[in-house]
């Protein structure tokens, strides 16, 4: 990586001249910052707002409100802004973690969840879920030890960025090598499903003709592999997604799914908790998180918005990416630190 990997000052600033705070950790209440956002402006807005009633955050603010109802209207008032300042094509992703009240868990980020969808005219695309693989080691005996956690998917358009190629392209397998020229038994115990089924001889004359092109395209390395449903022997699919082949197998009596071998990207996220050497802030999320939705939600150049930026992880992950970075946070030792980390960063590549 070399200088070209650290978002150019002379450039945003000819694009950004309007957009106060690009590129700077500003301290300060969230809710007073983001009113002066113009409309429009922000293509991802990233954050984990504080806990409600989790950890004493330095300079107070949200998470100490006396109760649930309380914290989830004062979330929703900043949430509000965010929708505002996203552009058309913009999203906004929220994580959030639970908490237990007399024993029972509160289910506090799926109330927010719901709120918003009901109050700030929003769509919710996905929860992804982040699976930790080293959650806090704790004894519990008599429930499970919590290892994940929600990161909420909004837009407020049906135009919004997604960028599913370039989130899959490290994903991606090359050409697919396949031993199947010599494996003579592929798809063979089709031939005699289908002679026993009660298709007519039609039919099974096209069933045949089918299976033997299909069972060539798997040796020719075209397709990974395949699955076949013939009427009366298997389990016919039910509407939806499935309709189509419900409709071949109504017509032809058979139906064949072919399996291309392309990476499937799952709503989840698995990496550990992360950790930063003399971090002041209780709780950072990783920043290969954050580095994930941004293949996925934004391109080189996008405005990427925290308004809980704690730590700076949301910024470490835009500067690495080439986005431009506006981070907020109320207490002054956070701010600092993530002023501090983002100076070392920026050493760091300017070094490579």
């Amino acid at each position: 990586m070399n200088q070209n990997a650290i978002a150019s000052e002379t450039e945003v600033t000819e694009t950004l001249s309007d957009l106060p705070f690009y590129n700077e950790i500003e301290c300060g209440d969230s809710a007073d910052l983001l009113r002066q956002i113009p409309d429009d402006r922000v293509d991802l807005v990233i954050t984990s707002p504080p806990y409600f009633q989790q950890r004493e955050y330095h300079g107070g603010g949200i998470g100490n409100e006396a109760t649930l109802d309380d914290y989830i209207a004062t979330l929703l008032n900043i949430f509000r802004e965010c929708v505002r300042i996203i552009k058309p094509t913009g999203n906004i992703i929220f994580n959030m973690g639970d908490k237990y009240d007399n024993s029972s868990l509160l289910l506090i980020p799926y109330r927010f969840a719901i709120a918003a969808t009901e109050q700030c005219d929003v769509t919710l695309v996905n929860n992804i879920t982040w699976v930790k693989t080293n959650p806090t080691p704790r004894q519990f005996k008599r429930r499970l030890v919590s290892s994940t956690e929600p990161f909420f998917h909004f837009v407020k358009s049906r135009h919004y960025q997604y960028y599913l190629d370039e989130f899959l392209k490290s994903e991606k397998i090359g050409k697919i090598k396949r031993d199947c020229p010599q494996n003579t038994n592929v798809g063979q115990r089709y031939f005699s499903l289908i002679a026993q089924s009660d298709l007519n001889s039609r039919q099974k004359e096209m069933a045949y003709t089918a299976l033997e092109n299909v069972i060539q395209e798997v040796k020719d390395g075209k397709i990974e592999g395949f699955r076949m449903k013939i009427r009366g022997i298997h389990s016919e699919p039910f509407g939806g997604q499935e309709g189509g082949r419900k409709i071949q197998l109504d017509k032809n009596g058979f139906t064949i799914i072919r399996i291309h071998g392309n990476p499937l990207k799952k709503d989840a996220i698995v990496t550990p908790v992360e950790s930063v050497k003399n971090c002041p802030h209780p709780a950072i999320y990783p920043v290969q998180i954050i580095e994930e939705f941004l293949h996925l939600l934004t391109k080189p150049g996008n405005i990427v918005l925290d308004p809980f930026v704690g730590s700076g992880s949301t910024a470490v992950a835009a500067i690495k990416q080439q986005r431009v970075y506006i981070g907020f946070d109320i207490s002054q030792e956070y701010c600092q630190f993530a002023r501090e980390r983002l100076q070392n960063l920026t050493h760091q590549l300017k070094l490579w």
